[in-house]
């Protein structure tokens, strides 16, 4: 954290959900829930809901590049957060800017792809322009299984062995350090690993039985970026992004006829019924 600024700031690269559980709508609630000032770039207009994405609209890149050129040069961010990117052009425009205002060095990079209903929201010749121009600026990386996949073209990753190697490739690419997340794997825990070129520490939590997981790849990369802008070692902030998605699929709501969102108020009322059993 600035110490001149009187609170943590996280700036959101990433698409609107309309149905409020994922992209823009997620990370500001993540960071609000979290004691950081939320702020955002709209990269595209998705129409979604539970039931998945019924349009996309791309934003024009002039106007995203006015959203970080208006952000960073008056608030500035302590970490930023890209979610939803969809276009090799888009990805080259955050590219540009992320090194003309320093902040490579806290750039979360959560590299979304497939909506969870199966919807594209990265277009295939945008894959290259990810690898090659955004994850070498990246303090971190966070992909889920399939999306490492995709990045690294594998055909998949079957174990916790098999994902220690996929970081090791992937922080080949140049991210300062990878994330990923296992919660495609089966079995009953959900372990992520944190790989830092030398060593990988695993992170896991009790397999929570529900559906209503929508919005959890943005939620995790959100609470992680909100961790490093107040100024949390990345080992810490990626604890307590573990934490504060577990608490939220836990808490997950069964809004709608399909896929749920998580509840992003789950993690601060746990610690707050904590805080009132020990008076």
């Amino acid at each position: 954290m600035n110490p001149a600024s009187p609170i943590p700031r996280a700036l959101t690269i990433a698409g609107s959900d309309s149905g409020g559980g994922a992209g823009i709508q997620a990370d500001l609630k993540t960071f609000q829930e979290l004691g950081v000032f939320g702020m955002s770039a709209i990269t595209s207009i998705t129409a979604q809901n539970t039931l998945g994405v019924q349009h996309v609209f791309a934003i024009p890149v002039q106007t995203i590049e006015q959203q970080l050129d208006s952000v960073l040069s008056d608030i500035g961010a302590d970490a930023v957060k890209t979610g939803m990117l969809f276009s090799a052009e888009i990805i080259s425009m955050v590219a540009r800017k992320v090194r003309e205002y320093s902040v490579e060095g806290c750039l979360v990079v959560d590299p979304v792809m497939i909506a969870k209903g199966g919807a594209s929201l990265l277009q295939l010749e945008a894959v290259q322009a990810l690898r090659s121009e955004l994850l070498p600026l990246a303090a971190v990386v966070t992909p889920n299984l399939p999306e490492a996949c995709a990045l690294l073209g594998l055909q998949g990753i079957d174990s916790i062995d098999a994902m220690i190697e996929a970081a090791q490739l992937l922080h080949a690419l140049g991210p300062r350090f990878v994330l990923l997340k296992g919660g495609h794997l089966e079995g009953d825990e959900a372990v992520d690993v944190l790989y830092d070129g030398t060593e990988a520490l695993l992170f896991r939590s009790p397999r929570i039985d529900t559906r209503h997981t929508h919005g959890t790849g943005c939620t995790t990369a959100s609470a992680l970026a909100a961790g490093l802008a107040k100024g949390m070692p990345m080992a810490a902030a990626v604890a307590e992004a573990k934490r504060f998605v577990t608490a939220a699929i836990g808490a997950a709501l069964p809004l709608g006829h399909g896929i749920g969102p998580t509840n992003h108020a789950a993690y601060r009322l746990q610690a707050a019924a904590v805080a009132a059993n020990h008076k």
